[in-house]
């Protein structure tokens, strides 16, 4: 009998499994942004290991707000590096463009997942478990998902990321701790962040196999305890 469910929040539930550099890329190209994948995904890291050090997004801060620094701190470092020329009021119907329909796209997906939870939490309890920039209780708050997790397992909070089997170890604490890794399942896009660990410490694993960061994950071996799923809705198909 399966106890619950860990499950991972981006990447996961807010893109569908789709990695987040992916996704803005894909945003990015969709607004015809005259630069390469090689300078968006420059940017991209850049702008994920400042954020990474805390001092920017606050507790409080919406998604709508994180998204809106991270689109503007993407296109300031494109143009800074001479990978994008364009006049400042270009660049403002760009960002504005962007922001909308990323936050768009975003909480539709949001609402699927929420409705998936909700059904999924009415038979067993659920523990999130995500790499997150600190404010995580206030986006779960701004999509109504407060509420339907037993737990709330953040790395900015807790000051453990994935792959660090101890964030998993935190998730596992409702449950009844690692000895009861067997009988929970943990969800996730990142073969490496999600899967991998979840395995080493017992748990079966449900791989949401979207669209990675560098397709290395395709080349991976995935542990015989994973099933792998292409979209989140398959999750209630047995």
């Amino acid at each position: 009998m399966t106890k619950g469910y860990i499950i991972d929040f981006g990447g996961t539930l807010d893109t569908n499994g789709c990695h987040w550099g992916r996704f803005l890329w894909h945003a990015f190209q969709s607004q015809q942004v005259p630069v390469t994948w090689q300078e968006f995904s420059e940017a991209y890291v850049y702008v994920e290991r400042q954020l990474g050090k805390g001092l920017l997004i606050k507790p409080e801060h919406t998604l709508r707000e994180t998204l809106a620094m991270k689109i503007r701190m993407e296109m300031d470092y494109l143009v800074g590096r001479g990978y994008w020329y364009s006049a400042p009021l270009e660049q403002e119907r760009f960002y504005t463009t962007l922001v909308d329909n990323v936050y768009q796209a975003v909480s539709q997906q949001l609402e699927q997942s929420r409705e998936l939870l909700v059904s999924l939490s009415q038979t067993v309890p659920i523990v999130l478990c995500s790499n997150y920039y600190g404010n995580l209780s206030t986006v779960l708050s701004e999509f109504q998902l407060d509420g339907i997790f037993t737990r709330v397992v953040e790395s900015a909070a807790v000051g453990i990321r994935k792959p660090d089997e101890g964030l998993l170890q935190l998730a596992l604490e409702p449950f009844g701790g690692v000895e009861a890794a067997k009988d929970v399942v943990v969800v996730g896009d990142s073969l490496k962040n999600d899967i991998l660990p979840a395995a080493s410490l017992g748990c079966p694993t449900v791989w949401l196999k979207g669209e990675p960061w560098d397709y290395e994950d395709a080349f991976t071996e995935t542990p015989s305890t994973t099933r792998i799923i292409t979209d989140l809705k398959e999750l209630l198909q047995k």
